[in-house]
C-alpha cells in the first residue's frame, strides 16, 4: 500500500456486500432536544419516532432524514439504563453505524465466522408495512455495526417507530449522504482494526498516513483508510502519535474514555451554499488563518470555485490525481470535545484532504489551547 495514494483497485471477494449508510444512532441525553438542534442547524426534517407513547417503555428514538441521511437520536429514560451507563461513560456520542445489506442473517454469520463479536443476533422485525431483518456486531470501543435488510418494508424507517408529525420544519441544508465516518482508537491499535475490517468485513486499506504527514510542531497522528469493495463504505481509523503535546485524537480518548467515531462526514453538491447556511442556522467552524489562501491555487490548481467566499466561510481545498475537493470542519457539536461534522464536496477527487492536515490540525490546536487540553 503505498503511503498517501489511493489504491487502484479495491476490489475484493464481497463475501460482505454493503450498498451503503442506513442509519447512524447517536445515544444523547436529551434527544428531544437534540432533535430539535439537528432540524434547526442542520436542516433535518422529522421522520419517526419511538418511545412510551409507541410502547417502548424504556428509551426515546427520534429519527431524523435529509436526502439519504438518516440520524436516529435515542435517549434512555431511566438512570439504571445500560444506555445512561455510556453516556456516564462517554458523554454524547455515535453508537451505531449501520449498514444497509441485502441479507442480515448472512451478514451476521459471515463477520461472526470470521471472528466478530455478535452485538445483535438475526431478528425479524414485522408490522402491517413489511418485515425489517438485523443483526450487529461490535467494533471498536463500544462502537456498532448494524446489518438492516429492508428490501420488503414499505415503512417509514422500520418496525416499533411511528410517524413523527411535527410543526416545525425548517430548510433543508443541503447535506446528501454519509460520505465516510472516522474511527479514533487506542495507542498502537490502528493496525489491529485494519485487520478487523479486512478480516472480518472484507474491506481494503485504500490509503495511509504516517505521523510525518499528518503532524504539526506540536501533535501528530496516524490514519488508515479502510474501504468495502465498492466504495459506498469508507471508515478512516486514526492513532495517536508521539508528538510534543497532545493530539485532538489524545484529547478525544481522554474525554470519550474509549475508542469511538470521531466525525461524521456528510457530502454537499454546494458547500459554499451549505455552509453558508449552517453557519447562520449557529453551527461553528474551525477556522483557519487567511494565509492558506494566498498561494492556494499554486498548491491545488485552477478550481471553479471563486476563493474569497471559500475564505470568508474558512473552506478548505486539494487536490488528488482524479480531481479536487473542498472540505470543512465543525467544531465539536457536545461540550465534551469528541464527536464534530465534516462537510465534504468532491469533485472527482477520491481521497480525504491530506493536503490540509497541518493546516487543521493547527486549528484542533488552538481550540484545544484555549480548552487547557493542548
Amino acid at each position: 500500500m503505498k503511503t498517501g495514494t489511493i489504491a487502484a483497485d479495491i476490489q475484493t471477494t464481497d463475501f460482505l456486500p454493503l450498498k451503503g449508510t442506513d442509519y447512524i444512532e447517536l445515544y444523547v441525553g436529551n434527544a428531544k432536544q437534540a432533535a430539535h438542534f439537528y432540524k434547526t442547524a442542520f436542516g433535518f426534517q422529522s421522520l419517526a419516532y419511538a418511545g412510551p407513547e409507541t410502547g417502548v417503555k424504556d428509551r426515546a428514538s427520534y429519527v431524523l432524514v435529509q436526502n439519504k441521511i438518516r440520524l436516529v437520536l435515542t435517549t434512555p429514560l431511566f438512570p439504571e439504563h445500560p444506555i445512561s451507563e455510556q453516556l456516564t461513560r462517554h458523554g454524547d456520542g455515535v453508537k451505531i453505524i449501520a449498514l444497509w445489506v441485502d441479507d442480515a442473517y448472512d451478514a451476521h454469520h459471515q463477520t461472526t465466522s470470521r471472528g466478530a463479536e455478535s452485538y445483535l443476533d438475526p431478528q425479524t422485525l414485522e408490522d402491517d408495512y413489511g418485515q425489517v431483518r438485523m443483526s450487529g456486531i461490535y467494533t471498536y470501543g463500544e462502537t456498532v455495526h448494524m446489518f438492516v435488510e429492508r428490501k420488503d418494508y414499505n415503512g417509514l424507517f422500520m418496525p416499533g417507530y411511528e410517524k413523527w408529525e411535527s410543526t416545525y420544519n425548517p430548510e433543508p441544508s443541503g447535506l446528501l449522504y454519509v460520505d465516510h465516518c472516522v474511527g479514533n482508537v487506542g495507542w498502537n491499535q490502528m493496525d489491529k482494526w485494519v485487520k478487523f475490517y479486512e478480516d472480518v468485513m472484507g474491506f481494503k486499506n485504500i490509503l495511509t498516513f504516517d505521523d510525518k504527514q499528518i503532524s504539526t510542531e506540536y501533535s501528530a497522528l496516524m490514519s488508515k483508510v479502510m474501504s468495502n469493495g465498492n466504495g459506498y463504505v469508507k471508515f478512516p481509523i486514526n492513532e495517536p502519535a508521539e508528538g510534543k503535546k497532545r493530539s485532538q485524537v489524545e484529547e478525544y480518548l481522554d474525554f470519550y474514555g474509549d475508542e469511538g467515531v470521531q466525525h461524521i462526514a456528510i457530502a454537499t453538491n454546494d458547500i459554499v451554499d451549505t455552509v453558508s447556511k449552517l453557519e447562520d442556522r449557529g453551527v461553528e467552524f474551525l477556522k483557519v488563518p487567511a494565509i492558506y489562501y494566498d498561494d492556494l491555487e499554486a498548491r491545488v490548481g485552477k478550481i471553479e470555485e471563486d476563493i474569497e467566499p471559500l475564505k470568508n466561510l474558512g473552506i478548505l481545498v486539494d487536490r488528488d490525481e482524479e480531481g479536487y475537493l473542498l472540505q470543512i470542519f465543525t467544531k465539536p457539536v457536545q461540550d465534551r470535545p469528541t464527536l464534530f461534522f465534516e462537510i465534504i464536496q468532491r469533485k472527482g477527487a477520491k481521497s480525504f484532504g491530506a493536503g490540509n492536515f497541518k493546516a487543521l490540525f493547527e486549528a484542533l490546536e488552538r481550540e484545544q489551547e484555549a480548552r487547557g487540553n493542548l
